[in-house]
């Protein structure tokens, strides 16, 4: 039973009773829906369901976030007198195992502005990143591994 696909139905159900199908009354459907099938699937072991969903949600929130702090610094590179650009490669070790997991997080670097994936290697160990802002590459790295290997890791390889 797809978990996701009756979450979906009990939020239309909700906007259906209530007569409104506005973006927010089929959030709190949804929301709600979470909630009472997290209570009805209550056991030792939570579905994966119910550890991902938070999870796609903290990882976008923090994306957005990570998407408007770097486009703000875009911005501010563009915009003042003397571009302060330190370009680099940096190869960053993989512990993604899945090729889903290792696409993803290549997408996530290369839609954040000033960053870009370049190639993975051929045993799927290495990726290449571009950077405009290359002032450490250990540091570079870690917030790589820390920030979003990890986050990526929780949810695709759960």
């Amino acid at each position: 039973m797809n978990l996701f696909l009756v979450n979906l139905l009990l939020a239309i159900a909700w906007s259906a009773l209530t007569g409104s199908f506005q973006p927010v009354d089929l959030l709190f459907g949804f929301l709600l829906g979470y909630v009472v099938l997290r209570l009805t699937f209550r056991s030792r072991h939570p579905h994966q369901y119910f550890t991902r969903l938070p999870r796609l949600v903290e990882f976008t929130l923090f994306f957005i976030k990570e998407l408007i702090l770097a486009n703000l610094r875009i911005a501010v590179t563009i915009l003042s007198p003397r571009m302060q650009l330190r370009p680099g490669v940096v190869a960053v070790p993989l512990d993604l195992k899945t090729r889903a997991g290792i696409v993803f997080l290549a997408n996530m670097i290369t839609l954040t502005p000033g960053t870009l994936s370049l190639d993975i290697s051929v045993d799927r160990k290495m990726l290449y990143v571009h950077t405009v802002w290359l002032e450490d590459a250990d540091k570079f790295r870690n917030a790589i591994k820390q920030e979003y290997e990890r986050r990526v890791r929780e949810i695709v390889e759960v």
